[in-house]
């Protein structure tokens, strides 16, 4: 095989394996390269969920509810905001007057699934559970997935509960 010939090869497999990507996603598969599939999974699962867009990157997002919180799900991974590869959901906390990088190292240093955050700039508490999608979830594993993020929203609100904000005067 002549070099071009190996360089023409690989440029070939390389815009197959790209356009292959979302197709690479059977339908009765979770993927976040099908955005509208991870949405009808969670309406079926009994959760409010809209597809939007996300106004920095053009990638969909989702927005829910669960356990007394709305959150956002953001698709990352993707090629134009298409071909998504992974998702993340994610939940803020406003400044309440205890928020902090201790509260939050606190969170983290006993949790798996999901992680806090603080910044800085606003004084809120960010809760992150990110997620590949890579060869699909099947319906069993995204249910998983969800009612982890749901688990880790209820203790969310048990460790809020036990940090209180402190009483205004």
């Amino acid at each position: 095989m002549t070099r071009w010939s190996l360089v023409l090869s690989c440029a070939v497999a390389g815009l197959m394996a790209g356009s292959a990507r979302a197709a690479d996603c059977p339908s009765a598969l979770i993927c976040a390269s099908n955005p509208a599939g991870v949405v009808a999974s969670l309406q079926a699962q009994g959760f409010k969920a809209a597809l939007g867009r996300s106004d920095s990157t053009g990638n969909p997002k989702i927005t829910s509810a669960a356990a007394g919180y709305d959150y956002t799900i953001f698709f990352y991974g993707c090629d134009k905001g298409e071909n998504c590869n992974s998702l993340g959901f994610s939940v803020t906390f406003s400044d309440d007057g205890t928020n902090s990088t201790q509260l939050a190292n606190e969170w983290n240093k006993d949790k798996r699934f999901s992680v806090m955050s603080f910044d800085e700039s606003d004084k809120s508490l960010m809760m992150t559970y990110d997620v590949s999608t890579v060869g699909g979830l099947n319906q069993v594993n995204f249910a998983d997935v969800v009612d982890w993020w749901q688990t880790m929203l209820g203790q969310a609100r048990v460790f809020f509960d036990a940090h209180p904000a402190p009483k205004k005067k």
